[in-house]
């Protein structure tokens, strides 16, 4: 069914009018930072917006209560990170974070700059809806449960699977084709397409693009299960460098830290878990790191509850929030709620310092639940009289 309303998804451009102000979202192809990218963000951050980089589920970046959109614009162009005026909301690009340098898996990184480079040479593309989610997985099974509509996932060095509308397609090309099916791809989205955002969203959308592509599927078909664990604390890479997975409360990097994380001139990785990948680093340096930036909130131990937790914007960003939903979730963890049995799951409101952080659980100030991950949550949904509580959806 097609939709009515326009896509609104924020870019820098086109900033998006949340309650507390306006919101611009970045887009970071792969999640990867160069320092002096991140040290623009974070003086953006700091002097245009809250003070705060908000990480998003699709490794991207938003920036709240922009003051100044224009110079917001010509900062990050200046770094950057607007490297097309046209095509600067559809470079919605998830990879492999540590793709390269730590696993035996193939280098994903070639694909996503030869694919980034695709999307923004075809001024047809442009047209994309800003929800369009493009995956590359280097065949670990970290990005590819994250439903993209268009998809690939390394089987070997030369051989590909094709993800469509967030499953296999059963479709599988050589590597060196890689780029020109994601392309075609795309463009055969776009002919589908009458107003539909996603691929899913389209009747038969998978199986009439892959005609449209020319492409028969295999017997083969993956199973995507929920993503692996994330990648946090200290990481050996293939070169005997280090690097350091942390985790960011509720998604939230102070500009102040971010500085920080800047300074260290090492490059960073964004991941769609909220997180960030300091790469390259020698052991001694790691570990200054970690002293330095665990004291600030920066969370490397993958036993913490915080990285257990996601929550949407809730109050005072969102106008349809009930609540500030951060401020309750970040309550439930810090008090140690975590022992909540399956028969204390409720289907009426509760208050929320009735509930406990156990397992991994995603809370929305309504029932929108927007940035839900995919992977199966607990979910804590706000309402006019309390939070109500649902099982993962299996």
């Amino acid at each position: 069914m097609a939709r009515t309303e326009p896509d609104s998804c924020p870019g820098v451009l086109r900033l998006h009018e949340a309650a507390d102000g306006p919101l611009a979202r970045v887009r970071v192809p792969g999640g990867a930072l160069a320092p002096e990218q991140l040290q623009a963000l974070a003086a953006a951050a700091g002097e245009l917006g809250d003070g705060n980089i908000e990480l998003t589920s699709r490794g991207n970046v938003q920036l709240r209560r922009v003051r100044d959109a224009d110079a917001l614009a010509e900062r990050l162009a200046g770094a950057g990170l607007l490297p097309s005026r046209t095509h600067e909301r559809v470079r919605n690009i998830i990879a492999s974070p540590l793709s390269g340098r730590v696993g035996d898996h193939p280098d994903i990184r070639p694909l996503v700059a030869a694919f980034d480079a695709g999307l923004l040479g075809s001024s047809r593309l442009a047209e994309l809806s800003g929800r369009v989610l493009f995956t590359l997985d280097d065949g670990r099974g970290d990005v590819s449960p994250l439903r993209p509509d268009i998809g690939l996932h390394l089987l070997t060095d030369n051989r590909c699977a094709l993800l469509l509308a967030g499953a296999d397609s059963g479709i599988r090309i050589a590597t060196a084709d890689a780029t020109e099916v994601l392309l075609a791809a795309a463009h055969g989205f776009l002919e589908l397409a009458a107003g539909q955002w996603r691929l899913h969203e389209i009747e038969d959308g998978a199986a009439r693009l892959a005609t449209l592509l020319g492409l028969g599927p295999g017997p083969e078909r993956l199973a995507l299960a929920d993503s692996a664990d994330l990648p946090i604390g200290w990481l050996p890479q293939h070169d005997g460098l280090v690097a350091l997975g942390a985790g960011v409360r509720l998604g939230s990097l102070p500009a102040r830290t971010a500085e920080f994380l800047a300074a260290v001139e090492r490059p960073v990785l964004l991941t769609p878990w909220r997180g960030l990948i300091v790469t390259d680093l020698e052991e001694w340096p790691a570990e200054q790191v970690v002293r330095v930036l665990a004291p600030m909130g920066l969370i490397f131990d993958a036993a913490s509850p915080w990285l257990r937790i996601t929550a949407c914007a809730g109050q005072p960003g969102c106008a349809r929030s009930h609540t500030d939903v951060r401020a309750d979730a970040a309550a439930a963890i810090e008090s140690g709620r975590t022992d909540l049995p399956d028969a204390a799951v409720p289907e009426a409101p509760i208050p929320a310092a009735s509930i406990t952080t156990a397992g991994r659980q995603h809370w929305s100030g309504c029932e929108r639940r927007c940035g839900r991950p995919a992977a199966a949550v607990t979910e804590v949904t706000a309402g006019p009289e309390g939070y109500l509580v649902r099982p993962p959806r299996t």
